[in-house]
């Protein structure tokens, strides 16, 4: 079983990592990919993604969080 708050803590920084470690490894691929994608659009197209990335990376976290607290 996965400590839910280490969960959470590296979905923050790296989303749906957090995920992948609690079980939800579909879940966690997708929200990586989309990651992936808002950095890239972030660092090279839109700076305004940066808020859509912030929201992604807090959204990661909170899901990682409940997913390993339910395990």
């Amino acid at each position: 079983m996965v400590n839910a708050i280490l969960a959470a803590i590296i979905s923050f920084f790296i989303p749906g990592l957090g995920q992948i470690i609690a079980g939800e490894t579909q879940k966690g691929i997708i929200l990586l990919i989309a990651a992936i994608v808002l950095y890239v659009l972030y660092f090279m197209i839109i700076p305004f993604i940066g808020i859509l990335s912030l929201i992604l990376s807090i959204y990661a976290a909170y899901d990682a969080y409940q997913i390993a607290s339910a395990a």
